[in-house]
């Protein structure tokens, strides 16, 4: 079973070449913010591609998909969009939730939430039992780092500690991309996002042995400044 993994186009997804495989996952931030115009050509760029299953979670520049999961799935109708809820394909179950903790006065806010209480209501949805989680933002610690300040969710990183789901998909922060281990659960930051512009290969995951089939070498080079981090 092959699962191709990335997020973060912010419109630039026709530039990436997709690799084949059984199930697609995007983790959010499809579009630069705010008009219908994305969304839709986004769901074109899906609609081109031939993967079975079309697996999609929504990030804080997806405003135009905020204002009900309803409208959000007519909006994209080549996809499997979550919001808050399960998936089961091929015997997976995944999950996907698009929130994050608010990131700063400059940054686009959609399905941003205040850290604490209110945020952690949205991770205890999380039902036990799923094999892939998908967020847009990072767990606290692992692949979060933009600089010296690290931006993933604290209770987040507590819920997939205690949930132990095989794989945890999310973006969000471009500086960090790769896959680590920590326990029994891999982390994968699949943004496509590099440096000045350039963007990043997907990453092509086999299922069953937790490899990265391509996408390879970028996340190598991004694992090792990371304390911690096992080689994929």
């Amino acid at each position: 079973m092959k699962v191709v993994i990335f997020s973060d186009t912010h419109t630039a997804h026709w530039k990436i070449k997709i690799p084949d495989a059984d199930i697609l996952i995007f983790a959010g931030d499809m579009t630069d913010c705010r008009t219908d115009r994305e969304v839709a050509d986004f769901n074109d760029f899906l609609r081109s591609l031939p993967h079975k299953y079309k697996i999609v979670v929504a990030g804080n520049h997806d405003h135009r998909l905020t204002d009900d999961p309803e409208k959000a799935k007519c909006l994209l109708s080549e996809a499997i969009y979550l919001q808050d809820e399960a998936v089961v394909v091929e015997g997976i179950t995944v999950y996907g939730a698009p929130w994050n903790p608010i990131f700063n006065d400059y940054a686009c806010d959609a399905f941003a939430l205040p850290r604490g209480k209110v945020l952690k209501r949205k991770w205890n949805m999380i039902p036990p039992g799923i094999d892939v989680l998908v967020t847009h933002t990072p767990p606290s610690g692992i692949l979060d780092r933009n600089g010296p300040v690290s931006h993933g969710c604290t209770d987040l990183a507590a819920a997939v500690a205690a949930l132990k789901p095989k794989y945890h998909i999310f973006g969000h922060i471009h500086n960090r991309h790769g896959a680590v281990k920590h326990g029994e659960t891999w982390y994968i930051n699949g943004n496509v996002q590099g440096k000045k512009g350039v963007l990043r290969s997907p990453l092509l995951l086999d299922y069953n042995s937790g490899k990265i089939l391509e996408g390879k070498s970028q996340a190598r080079r991004e694992e090792g400044k990371i304390t911690g981090c096992v080689s994929c």
